[in-house]
């Protein structure tokens, strides 16, 4: 193969808007506008076109993205926030950053996203909000989700790092992105995400306009007029590089999505009624954009098939080894091993093949005979 494989490819990505990508870094380096430039307003306006969404407030990575949408929504110490155990740490992170409570819940068996009945089953008195992650690529259950979260008068808190262009379709027809459905939507643009820029970045997307206007003075140490303080803020922003390389990316990330579509079908037709392998479940109704294309084994060793793999120069990974509630940060005597069947078998059982969007015929082939000649 032309080039060593990888989980994702960023230079062959590169490879294909080099000339854009160096003009546009290359007019902020002339411009010396490097924080809040112009290319972070044009980056905001064409997320806000492309999302369908009033408000998208630029900020410096996922995590704060997180931390300043739940400073926003006024959440106190004390109060319980609800989200999957099977996730990346910083959801929860967040919550126990801001003294707030993590309550986890296990997830779908099929999809892998926040079961909401097992939400229902947790709220309290002092619960909150729901954090759903849109894990792997696909919408949670948002139409279930944001009736619960009506009928308890709840804040809902979209964790779209994995799934930004992914798109649900409720009951009545009516479409819209992820992030965009409650009350506030979060992302990252790390280099690895679907539209990743060469740093650090993030975003947080409202249909709220006084929200938004929060989030805004947070996200600028707490400060609307220069020097006058309202909030207790951070500073998270941005800055002008990284906004002129997703201004040059964001008109690709369609076919980016359908690029990842196409290699996960092909994924999908080699692994299909094979007893070893269960292909990633698909939610009839949400597109799903593939940040991951994740199998679970069925009697395989897995460490024997990556140690397999990797002899063959076929990278794999594992999202996640190890459920958050049984993380040493975020144990606690409410929840027990087991507490979580769901979780703890695919914590036990997935694996992760490459996925990007410049996987060629000949590399994918390649991954598949790999996988499928593991006995």
């Amino acid at each position: 193969m032309r080039q060593p494989l990888q989980m994702v490819d960023l230079k062959a990505q590169y490879e294909l808007i080099q000339t854009e990508i160096d003009q546009a870094v290359l007019n902020v380096v002339r411009s010396t506008a490097y924080i809040n430039g112009p290319e972070v307003k044009q980056f905001q306006e064409g997320l806000q076109k492309y999302l369908g969404v009033a408000h998208v407030i630029p900020c410096a990575n996922g995590t704060d993205a997180l931390q300043i949408a739940m400073m926003a929504l006024g959440l106190q110490p004390g109060d319980e926030v609800i989200t999957a155990s099977f996730t990346y740490v910083a959801t929860a992170e967040v919550i126990a950053l801001l003294k707030l409570t993590p309550v986890l819940v296990d997830v779908d068996p099929v999809t892998f996203n926040i079961n909401p009945a097992e939400v229902e089953k947790a709220i309290t008195p002092r619960t909150k909000a729901i954090v759903p992650v849109h894990l792997f690529g696909q919408c949670a259950n948002m139409e279930a989700l944001l009736a619960i979260a009506e009928k308890h008068n709840l804040f809902v808190i979209e964790d779209t790092a994995q799934a930004i262009g992914a798109e649900y379709t409720f009951s009545d027809g009516r479409k819209a992105k992820a992030g965009t459905m409650g009350t506030v939507g979060t992302t990252s643009f790390f280099p690895s995400k679907n539209l990743g820029c060469y740093g650090d970045g993030g975003a947080i997307m409202t249909q709220d306009e006084p929200l938004a206007k929060k989030i805004r003075t947070i996200a600028n140490h707490g400060q609307s007029v220069q020097y006058y303080h309202d909030e207790i803020g951070v500073n998270s922003r941005l800055d002008s590089i990284q906004a002129a390389v997703l201004n040059v990316k964001l008109p690709h990330l369609d076919r980016y999505n359908a690029s990842r579509k196409a290699a996960a079908d092909f994924y999908n037709q080699a692994f299909s009624g094979n007893s070893k392998y269960t292909t990633p479940g698909l939610d009839s109704k949400s597109t799903h954009v593939f940040h991951q294309y994740t199998l679970q084994l069925h009697g395989i060793d897995r460490q024997g098939l990556r140690d397999h793999l990797a002899a063959r120069q076929i990278p794999s990974m594992i999202y996640y080894p190890v459920p958050l509630h049984i993380q040493k940060a975020y144990s606690s005597d409410r929840y027990q091993p087991g507490a979580f069947p769901v979780t703890e078998k695919l914590c036990a059982s997935v694996l992760s093949l490459p996925m990007h969007s410049e996987l060629t015929s000949e590399q994918l082939n390649h991954i598949v005979a790999g996988v499928l000649s593991y006995h």
